[in-house]
């Protein structure tokens, strides 16, 4: 970050911070006039941004607005191109920028201190709330609910195989291909886990990371790793269907993230983890609209639609697992269900009673309270049966 950037922001927040305003009060925006920036880390061809691709679509068609009301920017990294591709999107007129990757953020916060007029929502980030900046925002989803409901998809799966003598109770071991040592992954794959394990109670799980987000090559290399040590049935919080490619080639059931893997794993594929980002987006600017504040932290599940499993293949899933997803999404829903329950999990042979972090404790009720005080996840425990490879 530039020198000149960072005492510029200092002021801006310094200001910000001891006269906070929430940010789209006042009038709308009338629909005809909307102009509305994004900036995608990958492209249609990378499954994370193709479906908040998918997502813009819901936004323009349930709004009623027209393709040229959206600039789309493909391809931008986590560097000062973000920046770049930001300060243009408002440049041209755009009323709200979204980006959409993790590394973005700090890129977001510089154009957003530098352009007040515009709103600015960043996916899956945490600084919108202390940076003081009105037109600063975050979003995400409870990704972990379908994560723990495919996990259960995964945990049938291993009992099919268990019961027709694929394999024993002791081998049902899955692999899961993660992104980076993240909170944001460790909460998706344990998540996962538990759902597989409430079904599955000898299940154990292997994870590998990639130190990328999408990388195809990497991706399928981890994932036949993974089976080569054992693991049975494989997922992952990566991007590509690298891991899917390679479980299609070995015979071994894969629960995919994003999109729809049947394309490339079409006699393994199981469903996939996803989320339908329309919500928000059909929120955020319906926020423009009507002239109504946008959440400076947003995040939703399946009670609102935001979280969901792609479509079952049927010809690979256990029998009964369309009935038993539908009832663990309602009780997801009621509340009768928490994908962290305290109970469920123990780290280092003891229940966690209590677990502080920036200030907040998180556990209470008998559960930990995920993305309940900020839109990005912030479970990060080591719990046991997992096993986390990090290489440096």
């Amino acid at each position: 970050m530039r020198k000149a950037f960072a005492i510029g922001l200092a002021a801006v927040l310094a200001v910000s911070a001891a006269a906070p305003v929430y940010a789209g009060e006042g009038e709308g925006i009338a629909k005809e006039d909307l102009k509305i920036g994004i900036i995608y880390i990958g492209d249609e061809n990378e499954g994370y941004s193709a479906a908040h691709m998918a997502g813009i679509d819901e936004m323009v068609e349930t709004l009623g607005l027209d393709d040229s009301q959206v600039i789309e920017k493909t391809l931008i990294g986590e560097n000062e191109a973000c920046y770049d591709a930001a300060a243009d999107l408002a440049d041209q007129g755009a009323q709200i920028v979204f980006a959409n990757s993790f590394g973005h953020e700090t890129y977001i916060l510089q154009a957003a201190a530098e352009y007040p007029e515009v709103q600015f929502c960043h996916a899956t980030g945490t600084q919108a709330a202390s940076s003081g900046l009105s037109n600063m925002h975050n979003y995400f989803t409870n990704i972990y609910e379908s994560r723990y409901v495919s996990g259960v998809v995964a945990g049938m799966k291993l009992n099919e195989m268990i019961e027709d003598g694929t394999i024993t109770e002791d081998e049902a071991k899955m692999g899961y291909v993660g992104a980076f040592p993240y909170a944001e992954v460790i909460s998706g794959y344990t998540s996962f886990f538990l759902g597989a394990r409430s079904v599955c109670p000898s299940v154990t799980m292997e994870v590998k990371y990639t130190n990328s987000w999408a990388s195809f090559d990497l991706e399928k290399e981890c994932a036949d790793a993974l089976i080569s040590d054992g693991c049975v049935l494989i997922s992952q919080h990566a991007d590509t269907t690298g891991a899917p490619t390679a479980c299609e080639a070995a015979g071994v059931p894969c629960v995919g993230y994003n999109i729809d893997m049947t394309s490339v794993a079409p006699t393994t594929a199981l469903t996939s983890a996803s989320i339908d980002w329309g919500v928000y987006y059909t929120y955020a600017v319906q926020c423009m609209i009507d002239g109504t504040p946008i959440d400076v932290d947003w995040c939703k599940g399946f009670a609102e639609g935001a979280d969901k499993l792609t479509p079952l293949n049927e010809d690979v899933v256990a029998e009964g697992t369309a009935e038993k997803v539908e009832e663990v999404e309602n009780a997801i829903i009621d509340g009768s269900l928490h994908v962290f329950d305290t109970s469920t999990f123990t780290v280092d042979g003891e229940e966690v009673t209590t677990y502080e972090k920036n200030g907040i404790e998180y556990i209470s009720d008998g559960y930990f309270h995920e993305s309940e005080f900020g839109s990005a996840p912030a479970f990060d425990l080591a719990i046991d049966g997992i096993t986390s490879i990090v290489e440096e």
